[in-house]
């Protein structure tokens, strides 16, 4: 994104003049429900992107783990997070660090959609989805198995 314009006008609605609302993943290639992301930022000398992800009402991201950290601000809306093996509500303005090698999902609340930041590195692993020992192990809490979607 080097060549990107230094300023970008927010628009209504969470959206960003000259920035594309692009599905969160390829359908199919990990479970997940009603979310967009938007790419802010990318600098190859910071080594960073910011990254805009909305979650419609009851939509939830992908449950997932990486190999780099990552930090996540709530803009708008209200939901919950697993972050490792510690589930919360988050709304606008909390902050979310989530380690290396962390599960981590995020669900939107009913009631309305649930926006954040998250900035991560440029060059990062791919994501690692639970297998059915990951899932035996998140499931072994009844608070944390009622949360996750997979």
């Amino acid at each position: 994104m080097s060549d990107a314009p230094h300023f970008r006008k927010a628009a209504p609605g969470f959206r960003w003049q000259g920035v594309n609302v692009l599905e969160y993943k390829p359908e199919g290639s990990a479970p997940f429900r009603n979310i967009t992301r938007q790419l802010l930022f990318g600098s190859t000398d910071l080594a960073c992107e910011l990254r805009y992800f909305e979650i419609a009402p009851g939509g939830h991201s992908t449950l997932e783990c990486h190999e780099h950290e990552h930090a996540v601000m709530i803009l708008n809306g209200s939901g919950a997070c697993l972050v490792g093996r510690e589930l919360r509500s988050v709304s606008a303005h909390d902050l979310v660090a989530i380690p290396a090698h962390a599960w981590h999902q995020f669900r939107a609340s009913e009631g309305g959609p649930l926006g954040f930041l998250c900035m991560v590195n440029v060059d990062r692993d791919r994501p690692r989805l639970p297998d059915a020992s990951d899932l035996e192990s998140l499931r072994s809490n009844p608070v944390i198995a009622a949360f996750i979607r997979t």
